[in-house]
């Protein structure tokens, strides 16, 4: 990313962030916990239970007639809306099944297989992994969201994944406002064994940063991740903030941040689409990653998020363990989202 403004273009409210359970990370951060592709899909799948359930309950219900009508579909394309997948989702998916299936016979279970298979083809061009370039020494990763979000621990996670695959890691605790944040990051560092910079409460973050990116460095750090504040309520304030952060850190790199993540809550439904819209604007987010799919029926928001903004989904996270963050795969999910098995 060559400068902070690159792109420009709630009802319910978060869950709070949590310390990192105590079993989250192996302590001397030698490796990551994150399992098998199959153990994960489980975890995904289990993790997604509640909002598999709506919609397979909801396909089972509806076409039980065996007949994909008129009426079948506008009773789908409500379901698909409702899940939170969107209003565009919602007839796109309709419009391919229809396409090919209107007026004829059709179970539930030919349902949900078409629509994993369309959501999945939606989900694709998303699904890309973060590279880290460890040439720049570090790699600078900016990470934006609001305060409940899941930054803190995603973050957490973040360094563990790295210290895992061998990387050697620095974690800067930027949101100097929330003194909970710095201290659960602190303990989330020392369980990755990654390097932790911070500074006492309400100093500057963007001299935190400057800091913590000329330590990094000199200390051959592969890979350096900000947490920033997350006030969206004083939008000028927070792009101020991070304007400054980059200008600084820029001093030092011309280039960073290479990345800047946005981290997104699913619990809150279609809100996510509008933080989505903020976080873009004020700092030029390059890739997304959902939190807490395992905690809402509202799985589906990743969809019309994937619609709406043409960012790739780096990762997805389904629970509080190191494991449970791992990078998106768009059929593991879509056929998880419908309660299909992973073929």
């Amino acid at each position: 990313m060559g400068g902070l403004f690159g792109k420009k273009h709630a009802d319910d409210q978060p869950r709070a962030e949590n310390a990192p359970p105590a079993d989250a990370q192996p302590t001397d951060g030698s490796a990551s916990d994150a399992p098998a592709a199959k153990g994960f899909f489980q975890r995904l799948a289990a993790g997604l239970t509640r909002s598999s359930q709506k919609l397979s309950d909801g396909v089972s219900a509806i076409f039980t007639k065996k007949k994909l009508d008129a009426e079948a579909l506008r009773d789908l394309e409500e379901l698909l809306i409702g899940a939170d997948i969107g209003v565009a989702g919602a007839a796109s998916a309709t419009a391919a099944l229809a396409k090919d299936r209107f007026d004829r016979e059709i179970t539930d279970a030919e349902v949900k297989e078409a629509l994993a298979d369309h959501i999945a083809g939606l989900l694709r061009e998303r699904e890309k992994p973060l590279t880290i370039d460890v040439s720049r020494a570090p790699h600078v990763i900016l990470v934006v969201g609001v305060n409940g979000g899941g930054k803190t621990t995603t973050i957490g996670k973040l360094a563990a994944r790295f210290r895992g695959e061998g990387l050697k890691v620095a974690v800067a605790a930027g949101d100097t406002f929330r003194a909970a944040a710095v201290e659960q990051l602190r303990v989330w560092a020392e369980r990755a064994g990654a390097d932790f910079h911070a500074k006492a409460a309400g100093a500057d973050a963007a001299a935190l940063a400057f800091e913590a990116l000329a330590s990094a460095k000199a200390a051959g750090a592969d890979v350096l991740l900000i947490d920033t504040a997350g006030r969206l309520q004083n939008r000028k304030e927070l792009m101020d903030e991070l304007a400054k952060i980059v200008r600084v850190i820029a001093k030092i790199d011309p280039g960073a941040p290479h990345d800047v993540l946005l981290v997104l809550d699913a619990t809150v439904g279609q809100n996510a689409l509008s933080q989505a819209d903020a976080f873009r604007e004020i700092a030029g987010v390059t890739g997304l990653v959902m939190t807490k799919l395992d905690g809402t029926a509202r799985g589906g928001v990743l969809v019309a998020l994937a619609a709406r903004h043409p960012l790739p989904i780096h990762f997805i996270g389904v629970g509080e363990g190191v494991g449970d963050l791992q990078p998106f795969e768009a059929k593991a999910f879509a056929r998880a989202l419908m309660g299909l098995e992973r073929l």
